[in-house]
């Protein structure tokens, strides 16, 4: 399957809906996520800076443009973003974790760490994991092990956070090794795979 020709149709579909739609916030956001998927980080910020414009009310709800924010390296505003998409969603696993991954590209991670949010209730054992590996309350290698023969998603998703935590501790090579793994299985149901494989792509990463 061409996921970019796919996309790239996906877009102009958008763009022509905007011509016609051009105050609605959720064509927008549509169309910055694909750009994002699209692997054009600045192009995606700007459609989300345009829904937020016009619906000031999704601010605390754009986690998407939060990731955007990481790749395009503008990390306080990462940070930002996630802070006050935690306003509207305290036990966020995953939003805490992002914030966590800004702070630590300016600031290494003991900072992150000591000042973790709390997270409570996380219904997807995975994630449970996830943020244990975060908080250092485990080793990567046991995150690994929990999922090594679960499900696919389940697999998917130790991989991905298990390649996030070793880009954070600037370990350039683990960080390859487990994300692009992650971007291999293809999860394009998930908007979540397809951040392993804009990440593989922006930072130039084939196959291992």
């Amino acid at each position: 399957m061409n996921h970019v020709a796919l996309l790239e149709s996906e877009v102009q579909r958008l763009t022509r809906q905007l011509d016609t739609a051009s105050r609605h916030p959720q064509v927008y956001l549509q169309r910055g996520m694909t750009y994002f998927k699209l692997g054009h980080i600045a192009e995606a910020i700007a459609d989300f800076d345009r829904a937020e414009h016009l619906n000031p009310a999704l601010t605390p709800y754009l986690w998407q443009r939060g990731l955007a924010y990481y790749y395009a390296e503008r990390f306080t505003d990462g940070a930002k973003q996630f802070e006050v998409d935690l306003t509207v969603n305290k036990h966020d696993v995953e939003e805490t974790v992002w914030r966590y991954l800004c702070q630590a590209q300016l600031e290494g991670t003991q900072v992150p760490r000591a000042s973790l949010l709390p997270v409570r209730n996380e219904a997807r054992p995975v994630m449970a994991w996830v943020y244990k590996l975060f908080a250092g309350e485990c080793e990567a290698e046991m995150v690994l092990a929990q999922y090594r023969d679960a499900g696919r998603r389940e697999h998917f998703y130790s991989h991905l956070y298990v390649g996030l935590y070793y880009e954070a501790e600037r370990d350039a090579l683990r960080a390859r090794q487990y994300i692009t793994q992650a971007a291999a299985m293809q999860i394009v149901d998930d908007y979540m795979g397809w951040v392993a494989m804009v990440h593989q792509h922006l930072r130039g990463w084939g196959k291992p």
